[in-house]
């Protein structure tokens, strides 16, 4: 996790900035197929960490790297544990 950190410290505030912008549209884009699915709650878990990195993202990014880190893994673990699996289509039948 250190060298991680280590990476994201060498990050200027504007590209911090923009990996949590792309990383809530991620989370978007993924509770979107999890209404899709029919799993409402995922849906509900994604949009709300969602908005609150978009809404925190200058603050995030302008923060301790460390905290940031912390952030961005939990994104990563919530979507990789409860969602492993990417859709391929969205198409309904």
């Amino acid at each position: 996790m250190e060298e991680k950190t280590n990476i994201i410290k060498d990050l200027s505030i504007e590209e911090r900035e923009e990996i949590f912008v792309d990383i809530a549209r991620t989370l978007e884009d993924t509770a979107r197929e999890a209404l899709v699915e029919g799993n409402t709650h995922f849906a509900l878990l994604s949009n709300n960490m969602a908005e609150a990195i978009r809404v925190n993202a200058d603050e995030l990014a302008r923060d301790d790297p460390e905290n940031a880190e912390r952030v961005l893994l939990q994104a990563i673990s919530q979507f990789e544990a409860v969602h492993p699996y990417r859709m391929v289509s969205m198409a309904v039948h």
